[in-house]
């Protein structure tokens, strides 16, 4: 299924199964499928008389077989003949935080386990900052927080096109800051951000521990909230077990409402492999998707990379989606995270990130606090999540002995268990380092 035609042929075939052949004959015969569009299916009937018809008396047929098809609303938006003339010649407008479109509410499959986030990010799309002020959804690593932040982005860009809408994740937020107080540019960053409508932060437990971005963001966030701007925060966590967030902004991030996100059930995962296949071209059988289902248990992200896979091996190598072929196509995805070992080099990337440090600093004789202990960590993580011996993990430190590996080692080990700050840090990169090969 990959063209408005084959979803329309599909539409026809459920409607079938509550209309009569005479109905369906009659009204449909000659309606034109145009287009699968964001979060609307477009079709073409050619004259005015049956497309009255259709919209007054059908149109709660089509809207009940697309459901069936993607397990979510969508629009049907039916034209007639002077309609149809426009739409071919339609000016395309300009996009809106591109790469984002698909990132509706629309496209978001709600379930028991997501419908509290889901519903709570609806009322701040419809009405910012009249009812949760700020929003704080919080949940693990790809279930669908991203989803929603720029579904209420999209819907409030739509409903307030005038709006100035800011999407930033909190480690650039940090990155920013830096370097416009390297540059001298401290107002126009403020400005950048006091001066939103709209202030979504997704990850914000990457500000936690940074004392500069700690202190800008509790100035941001006063600014805005007495103007009475929305404020939407995603998170791995709640802000009561972001152990290095300062008190005053975790009593602010609670001011609101707290919404988490909880891994999807059997059901709901089912009908989001649906929808994210019959969306990519393809419709699986009922024996793929209990399969794909049934192995992926936590991940959403996970689940559009299977499809996507799937999609991949049927067309490169003309296999039959059945299960045997889904298996073979997406076998290595179902092993278990700790079956996928990171490379060393993906590690000392992520601490480098994490603590806005170059490369060089990190693996050679950088002697500053900070660049000590990220060392340590960098040390810690690879001997953890990797399985290069201590003389390996020297090498990527400058030919560093394994006595001093070890050290290093010992020392995160010991700080971990003793340090609440440090044992989060340590599991702030270790999530980043996952979310690379998740």
């Amino acid at each position: 299924m990959n063209s408005a035609a084959d979803i329309w042929n599909r539409v026809l075939a459920i409607m079938e199964q509550q209309l009569t052949n005479t109905t369906i004959s009659t009204w449909f015969n000659d309606a034109e499928p145009i287009a699968l569009e964001e979060n609307r299916f477009v079709i073409y009937i050619p004259t005015d008389f049956k497309k009255d018809i259709v919209a007054s008396r059908y149109l709660p047929d089509m809207k009940k077989a697309l459901y069936d098809l993607f397990s979510a609303d969508l629009d049907v938006v039916i034209l007639g003949p002077e309609e149809r003339e426009k739409y071919g010649k339609k000016e395309t407008v300009s996009r809106f935080l591109p790469g984002t479109e698909e990132y509706t509410f629309e496209r978001f499959v709600v379930g028991n386990s997501n419908k509290f986030a889901h519903a709570a990010a609806v009322a701040v799309a419809e009405h910012p900052a009249e009812n949760y002020n700020p929003l704080f959804i919080y949940g693990e690593s790809g279930l669908g927080k991203t989803h929603l932040l720029y579904a209420i982005a999209h819907t409030i860009h739509q409903n307030h096109p005038d709006y100035r809408i800011v999407y930033i994740r909190g480690d650039s937020f940090t990155n920013e800051l830096i370097r416009a107080i390297r540059e001298g540019k401290n107002q126009e960053f403020r400005d950048k951000y006091r001066s939103a409508d709209v202030f979504l932060m997704d990850d914000v437990q990457f500000i936690a521990g940074r004392d500069s971005t700690q202190e800008e963001m509790f100035h941001t966030f006063n600014s805005l909230y007495e103007e009475k701007k929305q404020i939407v925060f995603t998170s791995d966590r709640p802000p009561k077990e972001m152990l290095r967030l300062e008190d005053r902004l975790k009593t602010r991030f609670e001011w609101g409402l707290l919404a988490d996100i909880q891994p999807p059930d059997y059901e709901t995962r089912m009908a989001i492999i649906k929808n994210k296949a019959i969306r990519m071209g393809v419709e699986l059988p009922e024996e793929v998707l209990i399969y794909v289902a049934e192995n992926i248990t936590s991940n959403v992200r996970q689940i559009e990379g299977t499809v996507k896979k799937i999609l991949a091996f049927r067309d490169l190598l003309g296999s039959n989606v059945d299960a045997n072929s889904v298996t073979r196509a997406v076998r290595d995805m179902f092993k278990d995270t700790a079956d996928i070992l990171p490379t060393a080099e993906v590690i000392i990337e992520e601490v480098c990130k994490f603590y806005n440090i170059e490369d060089a600093a990190l693996r050679g004789q950088g002697r500053t606090k900070e660049t000590a202990q990220a060392r340590q960590i960098a040390m810690y993580l690879i001997r953890n999540m990797t399985k290069l011996s201590l003389k390996e993990i020297g090498k990527e430190f400058e030919n560093r002995d394994h006595t001093t590996v070890l050290h290093s080692i010992d020392r995160i080990e010991k700080l971990s268990k003793s340090n609440p700050e440090i044992a989060e840090v340590v599991k702030d990169i270790r999530s980043n380092v996952n979310d690379r090969y998740g």
